[in-house]
């Protein structure tokens, strides 16, 4: 999310009457890559460009086809093999040992519904989860779609211009087993004709919003880190007893009072971290009550059992749901000690929770990273 706010941003910044763009997507990868579907590049025809597609050493290469389609004005597929040893291949001695598929459209400023348009559009709505259908193959027009073309879609009644029940309903179909599994992938359909439309099915989910309930120094490293990866924050506090630096790098700051006014969701995490025992006690069942799938408590374990046992013995019944999204103590055990280690550790585990991951040491997988068990 933080990549494809910066691309609107530069997009935005563009001298339309001097400068060109196109915009490079990563929509297939097979095997292993140091980036996943779904990543960005914004390249403009005078040689900057913002995001990117792999560790880098794949950008220069995609910014000089980038340009060629930019003065072509279509759309192309390039594929980057790195799995075999050929001196002809960009990419080989890297090691990576996976092919990259990248879509480089080129932007018509004056089209309403280019992908960065589109994207800006997304960005701008309510929080949800937004799926985009982007054309990546396709000889010819069908039903005026091309190579490049995205769209969004909101229900069947979004593709009912393709104007055939069996694709519309496999289509609707695919979209709902990738969205129910988080998936971004490409996926080829037969058309009427004889054609095959290949489309990149892209789940967006909103950024992760971390709720942060507490006023004490170790807010601020976790603030901190929350904004340098993209995240959004809220801060529960009484703003007269927060750090001023607080302000720079956080969304939102509310008071206890307010609480219930914050827009919680399936995408939030909330931690605990009042540093007072009667305080977390009081908030646990109140934030318990909201939608979000993560409640981290700061401190060590013998707390937050007490702080249990304490609420069953006054007849507050927390039940195995509820208690399934409790992480106390919150955190990856990495053997943190400062705050700033500690920020690193609660925000590894909360990635890792709503990426469905164990947390475990990478060299134990047994499937390329990117890849969910």
């Amino acid at each position: 999310m933080k990549e494809i706010k910066a691309i609107i941003e530069a997009y935005d910044g563009i001298d339309r009457s001097t400068t060109k763009a196109a915009l490079a997507t990563v929509v297939r990868v097979e095997g292993s890559s140091y980036r996943r579907t779904g990543a960005r590049m914004l390249v403009m025809d005078d040689g900057v460009w913002v995001g990117g597609i792999s560790g880098g050493c794949l950008e220069g290469d995609a910014l000089k086809r980038a340009r060629l389609a930019i003065a072509k004005s279509q759309a192309s597929l390039v594929t980057y093999d790195t799995t075999e040893d050929d001196q002809h291949q960009i990419g080989v001695g890297l090691g990576c040992n996976g092919v990259i598929d990248v879509l480089l459209t080129p932007l018509s400023f004056e089209d309403a519904n280019n992908p960065v348009e589109i994207l800006k559009s997304c960005m701008n709505e309510r929080r949800q989860t937004h799926i985009l259908l982007t054309v990546i193959g396709l000889e010819d027009d069908y039903q005026g779609l091309q190579a490049g073309t995205m769209l969004r879609y909101t229900g069947p009644e979004s593709i009912a211009f393709l104007d055939n029940s069996s694709l519309q309903a496999e289509l609707t179909h695919t979209i709902e087993v990738y969205a129910e599994k988080g998936r971004s992938r490409p996926k080829a359909f037969d058309l009427p004709d004889g054609r095959t439309l290949e489309l990149f099915i892209e789940i967006l989910p909103p950024e992760i919003h971390l709720v942060l309930m507490g006023h004490q120094y170790d807010v601020l490293p976790l603030a901190r880190l929350t904004k340098e990866i993209g995240w959004r924050t809220t801060i529960v506090a009484n703003p007269q007893k927060l750090m001023s630096k607080l302000v720079a790098v956080t969304n939102a700051i509310v008071t206890p009072a307010d609480f219930s006014t914050i827009l919680i969701d399936e995408h939030t995490a909330i931690i605990l971290m009042s540093h007072d025992f009667k305080t977390d006690k009081y908030n646990l069942p109140k934030v318990l009550q909201t939608a979000a799938s993560y409640v981290g408590m700061l401190g060590p374990k013998v707390r937050s059992e007490k702080i249990l046992k304490e609420l069953s013995d006054e007849g507050i019944v927390i039940s195995k749901a509820e208690s399934e999204r409790i992480h106390a103590p919150v955190g990856l055990d990495i053997g943190a000690i400062s705050p700033e280690e500690i920020a690193l550790s609660v925000l590894a585990e909360i990635r890792a929770v709503f990426s469905q991951r164990t947390g475990e040491a990478l060299r134990l997988r047994t499937t390329p990273i990117h890849e969910r068990d």
